[in-house]
């Protein structure tokens, strides 16, 4: 382990056991790195290293602070990773949101509130406004999910599954369904699973949930699928 490592495992440390709850201001700089048992400079790196995980919080001219420790903080950079993938790897994010999301569906069903209801239906009658306006379907798309999971009242799981969607994804989804004129058959997908929720039947929006998803899942191995062919044809040619 560097000396690097050392010093952020030691800050976790404090921030783990209460020491250093969140909110919390550090000590200063020399008094810390003598509480760690680490020089300085080691000792910078390693709160650089919390600022950029959101676990730490530098303001100017007052200090060090730990940050709220909120999981919409800690799990922001999720969807910066998710932006990055290749094409293979976005195949296994999909099905982990297929694991998570119809669940997430079902659990919203049984404590959805009258506001959050109208919320989620706000943004399908702006989806069928939009019909063949990609961008527009996928802000609403993305703001109907998001209402969806944020019903369980689990912050963690909203902020992960916010994460793992995939902004890009979604987009290169909506282009496709609209280029293929199917859009009115993916916002009838977002239909059942709003009618579910509105008739509080969690098993019903877990299936309609699931059977969404599996419409991206599909899409996206028959793309892959074509890159995959398109790259054998040209082996042959080459061959």
């Amino acid at each position: 382990m560097s000396l690097t490592d050392e010093a952020i495992s030691r800050i976790r440390a404090l921030i783990q056991s209460g020491e250093l709850p969140p909110g919390a201001r550090l000590p200063p700089e020399h008094q810390l790195a003598q509480q760690l048992g680490v020089s300085r400079n080691p000792l910078r790196e390693a709160v650089k290293a919390l600022v950029v995980a959101r676990v730490l919080d530098i303001r100017r001219g007052d200090g060090t602070f730990v940050t709220s420790l909120e999981p919409r903080l800690l799990l922001e950079g999720l969807g910066l990773a998710v932006e990055l993938l290749r094409d293979d790897t976005l195949l296994e994010i999909v099905q982990v949101r297929r694991m998570l999301e119809p669940a997430a569906t079902a659990l919203a069903a049984s404590q959805i509130s009258a506001e959050q209801l109208d919320e989620i239906g706000e943004h399908l009658n702006a989806m069928r406004a939009a019909c063949d306006d990609v961008e527009k379907l996928n802000h609403h798309d993305a703001a109907f999910h998001r209402a969806v999971v944020r019903a369980t009242g689990n912050e963690t799981l909203s902020t992960m599954l916010d994460g793992i969607s995939g902004r890009t994804l979604r987009m290169r989804v909506w282009r496709g369904t609209v280029e293929a004129g199917s859009s009115h058959k993916t916002i009838a997908e977002h239909e059942a699973i709003y009618n579910a929720l509105a008739a509080g039947d969690a098993p019903l929006a877990q299936a309609a949930a699931l059977m969404h998803i599996g419409t991206t899942e599909a899409w996206l191995r028959s793309v892959l699928g074509d890159v995959e062919g398109s790259h054998g044809q040209d082996g042959n040619e080459d061959g």
